[in-house]
């Protein structure tokens, strides 16, 4: 369904000086796929190059962004797309849900008004029939049919939620990204979108890339989860298997155990910050940090090691 080859995203930023920029890669070669009614999560501290894949996969990076490599959806590259099939595959073919809401919605329009648009640009439905397919998007999303009528500051953080859920599935996609739809939520809210997003997969086959940094909710819903460091992945395996790499362990142990004190009172972080972009250190980038490095990892940069349904980019997968 979705097919990332040596994907990379580098960013032109100014350098201070006149007419000077600097590069910053912030993806750096990730290839990764996704089969058709697969939930997929990608996870990583801040800085990883999460949010610059999910945005390059459907061509929505800022001008002074330089993507390399190949994006294939459904065998067709959408980095080489003309502007016309370019539009013609946002939203019918695969749609995005952004962190956002309160961001993502127009917030001088009827939340109908704006399910409907993705169904009038495509043609796919007018007048009464859009009407009635906003019914029944707002219905699926657990939202009572009247809420069409509504602005977006009449709804709450997890109202607004769903809707930006309704309008990812108004063209019926056969992928959705959602790009954290959780974060800005509170637990409970989070737990009913959660549940939601897991019923829309199961009940329509759609493929779901999923992006967070929080592996608990990943785990919750996706099958298989990749994990991001510092523009690459170091893992990729099963939703419910024990991670391999130190990193996605430290990840993993950073959030405590509701209800444990222990965890509560001496959390078990991740020491230091990711590195800057501009100065990756040599090796494994992750060497610095790693509480189990070796002499070699700062010389020696690992590819994805395969380990049973595993891979991970560490010297130690091998034994």
């Amino acid at each position: 369904m979705l097919e990332l080859e040596d994907l990379s995203v580098t960013y032109r930023i100014s350098s201070g000086r006149a007419g000077s920029f600097a590069e910053v890669p912030a993806v750096r070669g990730v290839s990764l796929e996704l089969a058709a009614g697969e939930a997929l999560g990608l996870a990583g501290e801040s800085g990883s190059g999460k949010s610059s894949i999910a945005l390059a996969l459907l061509r929505l990076l800022p001008r002074s962004a330089v993507v390399g490599g190949r994006v294939l959806l459904d065998g067709e590259d959408v980095l080489t797309m003309k502007w016309g099939r370019l539009r013609a595959v946002r939203w019918s073919s695969a749609s995005i849900v952004f962190q956002g809401a309160q961001h993502g919605l127009n917030p001088v329009r009827r939340i109908g008004d704006q399910i409907a648009e993705p169904l009038v640009v495509h043609k796919l439905a007018s007048g009464p029939a859009a009407e009635a397919r906003v019914k029944e998007l707002l219905e699926q999303v657990g939202l009572p049919a009247w809420r069409a009528r509504s602005y977006p500051h009449e709804l709450s953080g997890g109202q607004r939620q769903r809707v930006m859920i309704a309008m990812a599935l108004a063209c019926a996609p056969q992928l959705i990204i959602a790009d954290e739809p959780t974060t800005a939520l509170d637990l409970m809210v989070q737990a009913q979108v959660l549940t939601l997003i897991r019923q829309l997969i199961a009940d329509h086959g759609i493929s779901l890339l999923m992006i967070s940094h929080d592996l608990s909710v990943l785990a919750d819903v996706c099958d298989r989860l990749a994990v991001m460091y510092a523009g690459r992945l170091v893992e990729v395996g099963p939703a419910d298997g024990e991670f391999k790499h130190p990193y996605s362990q430290a990840l993993a142990a950073a959030f405590p155990t509701v209800g444990d004190p222990v965890s509560r009172l001496a959390p078990r972080g991740l020491a230091g910050d990711p590195p800057d972009p501009q100065q990756l250190p040599g090796g494994c980038t992750f060497h610095p940090r790693c509480p189990v490095a070796l002499e070699t990892c700062a010389s020696t940069d690992v590819q994805l090691l395969v380990s049973g349904d595993r891979a991970a980019a560490c010297v130690l997968v091998g034994e």
